[in-house]
């Protein structure tokens, strides 16, 4: 798979490009990233990016020229890309939409700037507005470099474990079960006996117990639109019944 990205700091990326996963994920081919400085794209001396917007305020917005000519030509190129705006009036990114953009071939970037972007570049140059949440930030490559780190992890061989992306949070719509490691007591606390049982069905009951318990605390909203199976429906019950106990303790 390749990412293009299109801004104005391509420097941003050399250092988070080169480490962990992402790195060993571009060494070993698995991604591309190609990273285009939008001021190339320009036809005047100064190489401006950006303008006064028209009715006044303040602020200045990125003009179309720049973008259109960047973003035309990379899809001269094959394959044609995916053209996603980073913008806080985007859909907001999730694990979901990790996943759809990891199955195509090519993902285009565009990191928008100052008070945005030329309307007329919304309109008509980009398949689809990302936002990464709702907050603003500075510009847009901390919202790509998010995406691109999210989708790599997804893509075959990117982690050491196939089967990681599947326990993820966010995977199955909950929040990821509790992990421990060595040693199993640590300054006075105990880790679970059930994960030490060597049990395999009755931990990965537990690990489900526990994720579906997670969830209901810290994200009750993701339970609303989960895929809940018969056994999660049945788990959270015994959930429900165990605090109420506690309430009555």
């Amino acid at each position: 798979m390749r990412f293009d990205v299109v801004t104005i700091f391509p420097e941003y990326f050399a250092s988070p490009l080169e480490c962990s996963i992402l790195g060993r994920a571009l060494e070993g081919g698995i991604v591309e990233v190609g990273l285009h400085n939008l001021r190339d794209y320009t036809t005047d001396k100064h190489k401006v990016v950006d303008d006064y917007p028209y009715g006044g305020g303040g602020g200045m917005v990125m003009k179309p020229g720049p973008l259109f000519a960047a973003v035309e030509a990379l899809q001269e190129q094959e394959p044609r890309g995916h053209v996603v705006l980073l913008s806080p009036q985007g859909r907001t990114f999730s694990q979901s939409r990790a996943g759809d953009l990891a199955a195509r071939e090519r993902v285009i970037l565009i990191c928008g700037h100052y008070e945005g972007v030329d309307e007329r570049v919304r309109e008509t140059l980009v398949d689809e507005q990302i936002s990464i949440g709702d907050y603003v930030l500075t510009g847009g490559e901390p919202a790509a470099l998010a995406i691109i780190d999210a989708v790599t992890r997804l893509l075959p061989g990117a982690l050491g474990d196939e089967q990681a992306p599947d326990n993820d949070s966010f995977a199955e719509g909950l929040l990821e079960y509790p992990h421990y490691t060595r040693p199993a007591e640590f300054r006075g606390l105990a880790v679970p006996g059930m994960l030490l049982s060597g049990h395999h069905e009755q931990i990965r009951r537990w690990r489900r117990k526990e994720s579906l318990r997670r969830t209901k605390t810290h994200r009750p909203d993701l339970l609303e639109r989960a895929p809940l199976t018969p056994e999660d429906l049945e788990l959270l019950e015994e959930i429900a019944e165990e605090e109420e106990v506690g309430i009555d303790e």
